[in-house]
């Protein structure tokens, strides 16, 4: 490959990524001085101010992966996928589908289960 079109791809995603963050922070600073001030009686902020704050919610809610790292919860979700596939994997079709069933009436909140789907009654002639 040719030097300067690495310098020409790598001038690309630095004026992408600085319009990116541009766009973003003045979004948030938008949403906020319309938002905060009147709900909730809070400051205008500027836009130094408001890429702190993005930052800072960066930090505590989001950390930083390094070199594209999945993040904890992510790791763990797929660990518990990986393990509930390998069980499945060990059950008969017919206990897997009783398994199911027993998920589907008593995981989750209440008004989020499934009901067993009714069986039809019989009608004697």
């Amino acid at each position: 490959m040719n030097p300067s079109s690495w310098l020409l791809r790598g001038l690309k995603f630095a004026v992408l990524a600085v319009l990116f963050v541009t766009v973003v922070g003045f979004l948030t600073m938008s949403l906020w001085n319309w938002l905060v001030p009147d709900l909730f009686n809070g400051p205008y902020i500027t836009f130094p101010q408001t890429l702190g704050l993005l930052l800072l919610s960066r930090i505590l809610f989001g950390g930083f992966n390094k070199s594209g790292r999945a993040s904890a919860w992510s790791r763990r979700r797929k660990m518990m996928r990986e393990k509930m596939e390998s069980r499945m994997a060990n059950l008969s079709p017919e206990e897997q589908e009783k398994f199911r069933q027993k998920m589907r009436a008593t995981c989750g909140p209440a008004w989020m289960r499934r009901s067993a789907p009714e069986e039809p009654q019989k009608v004697s002639v």
